[in-house]
């Protein structure tokens, strides 16, 4: 687990799906003046310089980010989450991308709370060093899935909760399970988003399934996209899914609306494809 460093994968794909998604989640929040929190259990070091030998070791970002870079017929809402990654690049070239406790703190308002959890001692550093001193921030070196148990129900009652592990470890699925079941029975009512990665392992395909009944009767929503072909090897990402509990009424639609545009931009195949369920009360 210590081993996973985000920088090496900023702004590929997967990244770009993840939050695309974020955004329209905190843009809805942000419709009500009520504070929220945001907790990121797997926050990494924050944001990634895209020129650094990690970022540039298999260089994942020119399948993501940069070919949505300068694309100027965007659907409004992959528009809005280019337009704040923008914003972390104001010469105009595309040289950072910024995780997702950047987007969340460029978001979220001043009676808003992010709170972020990340092991590997590296990456916790920048983290802390980027947003430890932060108003209503805090960073903890701590496994969020074991910390979260703390934080819920926040005192305000509404909460975004972002369970992003690297899964490198089969016991992530797992541990990943039993913090979505505890959360939901701490704080029925947050919203709980789920990134996952579409991969060619058996744990890849029954965690969206596990996490329907672990949702139970509550509104879910899960969009995944495949983008690269299975090959004989049986390794690396096809894709990604985000498995939303509690999502925004309107994200069903927007992302409905969007998809196709994302699939054939980021799609390095011909079988490129998403799909998008929902269960909504």
């Amino acid at each position: 687990m210590l081993a996973y460093r985000h920088a090496f994968h900023a702004g590929n794909h997967a990244d770009v799906l993840k939050h695309l998604v974020l955004v329209q989640i905190l843009r809805h929040m942000n419709l009500k003046e009520k504070p929220y929190w945001v907790i990121d259990t797997h926050a990494g070091a924050g944001g990634y310089a895209l020129h650094d030998a990690a970022a540039q070791k298999n260089a994942e970002y020119a399948e993501g980010i940069e070919r949505l870079w300068t694309r100027k017929d965007a659907p409004e809402a992959v528009a809005d989450y280019l337009s704040l990654i923008k914003e972390f690049n104001s010469s105009g070239a595309l040289l950072y991308y910024p995780g997702s406790p950047a987007i969340a703190h460029r978001l979220m308002r001043p009676q808003d709370k992010l709170r972020l959890f990340e092991l590997h001692p590296s990456d916790h550093r920048l983290l802390d060093a980027t947003f430890g001193a932060q108003p209503g921030v805090q960073v903890r070196c701590a496994d969020g899935f074991v910390a979260l148990k703390s934080l819920l129900p926040p005192p305000d009652r509404r909460a975004v909760v972002l369970l992003d592990p690297s899964y490198e470890l089969k016991t992530d699925y797992a541990a990943l399970r039993n913090a979505v079941s505890d959360a939901l029975t701490r704080f029925a009512v947050g919203t709980y988003a789920v990134w996952y990665p579409v991969l060619q392992r058996r744990e890849s395909h029954l965690l969206p399934q596990q996490l329907r009944r672990i949702a139970g009767q509550a509104d879910w929503l899960d969009v995944r996209m495949q983008v690269r072909e299975p090959d004989a090897s049986g390794f690396g990402l096809l894709g990604s899914g985000m498995f939303l509990i509690n999502p925004p009424w309107t994200l069903h639609a927007t992302l409905r609306d969007l998809l196709p545009w994302l699939t054939g931009a980021l799609g390095q195949f011909k079988g490129a494809h998403f799909a998008l369920e929902q269960q909504a009360g």
